[in-house]
């Protein structure tokens, strides 16, 4: 297996020389400042790359490697204290040991947990196995879960205490391990397991997949898998590297779920940059600075409404954080004026990334880009190919909104319960509508299943929310589209209202400035005022249930 991991690695930069070459010394001044290149034991330099084959690209492989580049150095960090990454591999081991006899031949390993130790070890124990791993969504209802344990074939389950009701009513009938629990659990913990349990070496029989599930606003929410190779993985990582600067040794928060793509994905990147990984079980804003200050963290990773919420923190009350050199978001939309508004209070240090659940991350934009071109989500990704294309087929123009495809990058592999996304000339859709500029940067014009139809005019909500968020009375905004018997669609925007010194803004103000800066037809018909928006767990805003 590893022979041929290593031809592998041969043949991608062989049939792409132009593609690697074109990274060149920027590549390797980014890997150089991140730590690619930190000194290994010549005991353990024989021993880097057997994980790979023994587990396949996975999360165990990562953690492995990062226990024998890093032993000694802190892995993790959260409500509980730290732990090395030489600690962490042992639980890992030790609880994949203990999963193997709750585990039948085909069966899947679920996680529902916060954000914890218990996440990680639990993630690297299940790969460890050749199991598949299912993240899964800790805002899901008990209706939602019954059908994806179902549905997934999940044999066991690592949660956290305050779940197991919610278990009872999906009527979940496997193996319960514990993650997280205040007091006494109900069901053996994964510290029981790992205290009784003794690591062996273990080779698993097949790379067993990361399955994460759509965030199942639209319906039932869908496993999502794919198929890793290093083709795929190298170009991304160099990419990010030059990209983000991020450093090993430097702790990094991260904000969003690690069942979430983006939390995932620099839950990884920080295994094996030998990053320390701040977690907190649940976003508080004002916590987050003061760990970034108290860790010195040098990269906090966000979405949107959480940096608004960091903002929403009086200056008067954040911490110095001048560590902070690297902040990124994703999961959402990142209107201009909140990020205008963020690298304006703490520096040039944003990048917005682009992704979906089934393609990867995308495109990535630094600070320059958004200074230079507010909204845009940056530029595709070494060895990625992103296209724009119409309805009737064809590319768009530069500028021409067209619907988003890629290839080339993170390999979609279909949805667990089966079906899959649109395929053009090889190419995945992201389900998003965009344009280019002449510079070659993506911009997002929303969702393909999103637009509006009003009186034959075609409307992009996320336009008409990017032009109210930037009126003084408004603190956040969700536009979206209800039938009318005249038009068909009419607009419908629903305002959180800032409480500035002003005042409260009106309803008739609001139109008035749609109408000042936009078309007559993008103005909402209806407005209507509410105390905050309903939100998915990882900061997305549930356009179904306003509409409803």
């Amino acid at each position: 297996m590893l022979v041929d991991r290593v031809r592998e690695l041969g043949q991608t930069i062989t049939e792409r020389p132009r593609e690697y070459a074109a990274l060149g010394v920027n590549a390797l001044r980014a890997a150089w400042n991140a730590g690619a290149f930190h000194p290994i034991r010549p005991d353990r330099a024989g021993r880097l790359l057997f994980p790979i084959a023994r587990f396949g690209l996975t999360p165990a492989t990562a953690g492995a490697m990062a226990a024998l580049r890093y032993p000694d150095r802190t892995a993790v960090i959260d409500e509980r204290g730290e732990l090395t990454f030489a600690e962490l591999e042992h639980r890992a081991a030790a609880l994949a040991i203990a999963l193997r006899e709750r585990l039948g031949e085909g069966q899947r390993l679920g996680i529902l947990c916060r954000n914890h130790r218990g996440f990680i070890e639990a993630a690297l124990a299940g790969s460890r196995l050749g199991h598949d791993v299912v993240f899964l969504n800790t805002d899901f209802s008990a209706k939602q879960l019954s059908a994806v344990l179902g549905r997934e074939r999940i044999g066991a389950l690592v949660l956290d205490e305050e779940f197991d009701a919610l278990l009872d009513d999906a009527s979940f009938a496997g193996e319960r391990v514990t993650a997280w629990h205040d007091g006494s659990a109900r069901n053996a913990t994964i510290d029981d397991l790992v205290a009784a349990t003794e690591p062996e070496p273990l080779v698993a029989e097949r790379a067993g997949r990361v399955i994460i599930l759509t965030s199942g606003t639209t319906g039932t929410p869908k496993g999502a898998q794919h198929d890793l190779s290093i083709g795929a993985v190298i170009p991304a990582a160099l990419t990010h590297l030059v990209r983000v600067p991020l450093r090993s040794g430097e702790p990094i928060v991260i904000g969003p779920p690690l069942f979430h793509v983006l939390g995932l994905a620099y839950l990884m990147s920080g295994l094996a940059l030998g990053l320390p990984v701040v977690l907190h079980r649940k976003f508080e804003a004002k916590q987050t600075l003061d760990a970034i200050a108290r860790h010195r963290a040098g990269a906090l990773i966000t979405v949107p409404v959480m940096l608004q919420r960091i903002l929403e923190v009086p200056p008067s009350a954040r911490p110095n954080t001048s560590s902070l050199r690297v902040v990124v978001s994703g999961g959402a939309a990142l209107h201009t004026g909140l990020s205008q508004a963020f690298m304006d209070a703490f520096g040039e240090v944003l990048h917005n990334v682009y992704g979906a659940t089934e393609t990867g991350w995308a495109t990535i934009s630094t600070s320059e880009d958004l200074r230079a071109a507010p909204g845009t989500v940056g530029r595709p990704s070494l060895g990625l190919t992103l296209k724009i294309l119409k309805p009737g087929g064809g590319e768009a123009a530069t500028g021409e909104t067209g619907e988003i495809f890629v290839g080339g990058g993170l390999k979609f592999a279909g949805y667990t319960g089966g079906g899959g996304k649109e395929i053009r000339d090889g190419l995945t859709s992201t389900g998003d509508l965009g344009h280019l500029d002449d510079e070659g940067r993506l911009f997002i014009d929303g969702r393909a299943d999103d637009m509006i139809i009003s009186g034959g005019e075609n409307i992009f909500p996320s336009e008409v929310e990017e032009l109210l968020e930037e009126h003084d009375g408004v603190a956040e905004v969700a536009v979206v589209g209800a039938d009318d018997e005249k038009f068909g669609q009419r607009l419908v925007a629903h305002v959180v209202r800032s409480g500035g010194d002003s005042g409260e803004v009106t309803e008739d103000q609001l139109k008035a400035y749609v109408k000042e800066h936009l078309a007559r037809y993008k103005v909402p018909r209806d407005i209507f005022f509410v105390d905050e928006l309903p939100r998915t767990t990882t900061g997305k805003i549930k356009h179904r249930a306003l509409k409803d």
